[in-house]
């Protein structure tokens, strides 16, 4: 193991995916840190702790743990299959969210014609309406002096 390593991470014959931790690194808190990872410890094993549910998408549970404790700032050491930083996992399978379907549709919806206008749309402009001619006269406006008081 280098020096400076705070965590381990391997895969054991009888105990599935297994970390464990350095004299580096207190006791309180890697227990914690593991535990937080879904590592619990291995009875009669001080110091090593095993993934429970290893059934359960062990590998990336694993790595996603490696990674989570680098991103904390530990030295972890890690098997090529279980280090984020030198394996790609499994590619997810993908789950359509309908995304591109709901686009085609709206490009499809969008591209026809509606049924709010009756005639199609003009490309041409519309003839200019006729300026009515200025009147020859001044407007009048009469305007008539109330009683007093407000109006109701």
């Amino acid at each position: 193991m280098q020096p400076g390593t705070h965590f381990a991470f391997g895969a054991h014959d009888t105990h599935g995916f297994v970390a464990s931790f350095t004299s580096s690194m207190p006791t309180h808190i890697a227990h914690w840190y593991l535990e937080r990872e879904q590592f619990e410890p291995i009875p009669g094993e001080p110091g090593l702790y095993r993934l429970s549910e290893p059934g359960r998408d062990g590998p990336r549970r694993t790595r996603h743990a490696v990674h989570d404790l680098r991103r904390q700032g530990y030295t972890v050491q890690a098997d090529i299959r279980l280090d984020p930083a030198l394996s790609a996992g499994p590619p997810r399978p993908v789950q359509p969210n309908g995304l591109r379907e709901r686009r085609s549709r709206l490009a499809q919806a969008a591209a026809g014609l509606t049924t709010q206008r009756t005639t199609p749309p003009t490309t041409s402009p519309p003839a200019a309406r006729p300026i009515p001619p200025e009147p020859t006269y001044a407007p009048t406006v009469h305007l008539t002096a109330s009683g007093g008081g407000r109006s109701r």
